[in-house]
């Protein structure tokens, strides 16, 4: 077979009919290996804990979070992107948005809360269920919330409280890890 200058400096990968992704889509994907191998080096050391990964990639990370001079941290990022050729990256993307707040049982978990704050603010008898739900909570804390919510709202002050009375509610249902969903909270009938 003849092969003409032209054809020598084309690869096979990059005509269409080569049968795998091209050369360019190969690319593409190794940079968003590269990216979300950048995005796990910039977890705090407790998240980074959470996230489902091998122990060699993990001392990758580990290492390039240490690394101080651009030249050795970029090319540490580079080995992170070739140890990310080997895993599976969805486990590690699916945790990274639960950080984010994106997954979908954060966001209706996020929205539960948010429910919960409203219906304590419009009726307090919910605090006998939330402290059901979380025996450990400070009940006169989240009373005086309530009240500085509802006075911020009269007077037209900015949402602090409010704002602290999810916080404080995210925190409890942190804290409460295995517990039943706080699905029973929504449920209930205001007399």
């Amino acid at each position: 077979m003849i092969h003409h200058a032209d054809d020598l400096d084309r690869g096979d990968d990059d005509h269409p009919d080569a049968g795998g992704p091209s050369k360019s889509s190969r690319k593409r994907q190794m940079q968003a290996l590269q990216d979300l191998g950048a995005e796990l080096v910039a977890l705090s050391a407790e998240r980074l804990k959470k996230v489902p990964m091998p122990e060699s990639l993990l001392e990758a990370v580990r290492d390039a979070q240490r690394f101080t001079q651009h030249e050795a941290r970029r090319r540490q990022m580079q080995y992170i992107g070739r140890l990310m050729r080997n895993v599976d990256p969805e486990p590690i993307r699916a945790q990274l948005d639960i950080f984010n707040g994106l997954s979908r049982e954060e966001v209706a978990r996020q929205h539960r809360l948010e429910r919960l704050r409203t219906d304590f603010l419009e009726d307090e008898k919910l605090i006998g269920r939330i402290a059901e739900r979380w025996p450990g909570a400070d009940l006169q804390h989240l009373r005086v919330l309530r009240r500085n919510a509802l006075r911020e709202r009269e007077q037209g002050k900015p949402p602090r409280a409010f704002r602290e009375l999810f916080r404080v509610l995210r925190d409890l249902e942190q804290g409460a890890l295995g517990g039943a969903e706080d699905d029973d909270l929504q449920d209930t009938e205001h007399p």
